[in-house]
């Protein structure tokens, strides 16, 4: 007498689904996927580093402090303040901070609170603006340098050294002096010195990303350089990028301060916190007002944007 057999599942299993078999057929003959589709492709893709960003703390009060300084330079000629410029000589006997002055006066009778507000106006446009060129010029050449390499990336690096051989500080003296101080020699000092750090930069990602499938794809697709570099490469590269230029805004800021304490900033009467840091050193010890409240302007906005790189960085560190 032999056993009954042993009942077995109806489906073998070697026809498990996968993954691949699991997507429907459309997907399988090359038809357009359908709306339901491309929306639950969206769900399961990670959402970018700008999406994520409040997310984070540190980056979220970084933000909160620039949009502070952002919209007090903008609402500047609405508010109840005086003109940067105009002296009260009646305050001389109480330079203090008080009711009609709430920060004092400076050292030639105009509001510091005034003087902060406008500043923050020229800050906030000179400041980006100067790291946005230097990314603009940046950009280009460390995307050549990478993708090409050889000679290019040679010429590239070495006119870089050279120029990254020099202390920063002193070749913003050096090119401030030599053509003078004005809002569009400021610029083209933050671009000449900054660019090479951006090539730098860009050049290291290029060189990490050139060698993926994504770039071998494309020139299997017979894509021109250009397309490869600017819609392949740098999209790619964005997030160390964004970092890297907050930052480099915190830089640019401390940078304009430096110079408008040496006497080579904004030219006057322009308001300007480093200038006015260095006018108020002159009664620093009996007024320390004068000078305190434009260096607690440069470093509250500066710790604006690293607070903010630093929530990125934290973030890229994620995924």
């Amino acid at each position: 007498m032999t056993a009954p057999p042993v009942p077995t599942n109806n489906v073998p299993t070697n026809n498990v689904p996968t993954p691949d078999a699991a997507k429907p057929e459309a997907a399988k003959s090359g038809a357009r996927p359908s709306a339901a589709e491309i929306r639950a492709d969206a769900i399961e893709r990670p959402p970018g580093l700008i999406r994520r960003l409040p997310t984070s703390g540190v980056a979220m009060v970084g933000i909160g402090i620039i949009l502070f300084w952002t919209i007090l330079a903008i609402t500047a000629p609405w508010l109840p303040i005086d003109p940067p410029n105009k002296s009260d000589l009646a305050s001389f006997a109480n330079p203090g901070p008080s009711a009609a002055h709430w920060l004092g006066v400076d050292i030639k009778g105009r509001d510091i609170l005034a003087r902060i507000i406008w500043g923050a106006q020229r800050v906030l446009t000179v400041a980006p603006l100067a790291a946005l060129c230097a990314y603009l010029v940046g950009c280009p050449l460390g995307l050549l340098a990478g993708y090409y390499g050889g000679k290019v990336d040679a010429v590239v690096s070495r006119a870089g050294d050279v120029i990254l051989s020099f202390p920063i500080i002193i070749l913003y003296v050096i090119l401030i002096a030599t053509i003078g101080p004005s809002i569009l020699n400021i610029m083209l000092a933050v671009v000449l010195a900054s660019g090479p750090g951006v090539a730098r930069i860009v050049r290291g990602l290029t060189l990490e990303q050139r060698h993926l499938d994504y770039v071998a794809a494309a020139e299997l697709r017979r894509e021109s350089a250009f397309y490869i570099m600017f819609v392949e490469l740098l999209p790619n590269c964005r997030g160390p990028l964004i970092t890297d230029f907050c930052l480099r805004v915190g830089y640019t800021i401390i940078t304009i301060g430096i110079l408008g304490f040496l006497g080579l900033g904004l030219p006057p009467p322009d308001p300007d916190w480093g200038t006015m840091v260095k006018e108020g050193t002159t009664m620093i010890s009996i007024r320390p007002h004068m000078s305190l409240f434009p260096a607690i302007a440069i470093v509250t906005l500066v710790l604006g944007f690293n607070l903010v790189a630093d929530g990125l960085r934290e973030l890229s560190l994620k995924d």
